[in-house]
């Protein structure tokens, strides 16, 4: 199941979808594991805040690739690298946009993960 999401960015809104594809898409184009990167944010985003900016620059680059692979997924037509795509923000906030995205995560995986038991019948309880 494919979710899309539209979240604003410097005052426009921009699609971005989380599908089982996507995960393998980044992989494919930058090489790393699109949910150990999303760990490794989540844990760094926690530690600091907007008003400090202590993000490692690695870090940021790791969530400029996963927001560009979402919204190139979600939009085809979106220019062919992170740098063009980006370069059409004046303003690109890791404190709005991540959260939403790993929102978007937690949601598609709900919808994605059943339990693989057969339930007991009731004569055998």
């Amino acid at each position: 199941m494919t979710i899309v999401k539209e979240i604003t960015i410097d005052g426009r809104k921009v699609a971005f979808s989380a599908s089982a594809a996507v995960p393998r898409v980044y992989r494919a184009r930058f090489g790393r594991d699109l949910f150990a990167d999303l760990s490794v944010l989540i844990e760094e985003m926690n530690a600091s805040s907007e008003s400090e900016s202590s993000l490692p620059v690695a870090s940021l680059e790791m969530f400029e690739d996963i927001a560009y692979t979402m919204a190139k997924h979600a939009d085809p037509g979106i220019p062919e690298t992170p740098e063009e795509w980006l370069d059409g923000f004046g303003m690109f906030s890791i404190y709005n946009t991540l959260p939403q995205i790993i929102e978007m995560w937690k949601i598609n995986s709900k919808t994605t993960s059943r339990s693989k038991k057969k339930p007991v019948p009731a004569t055998a309880q």
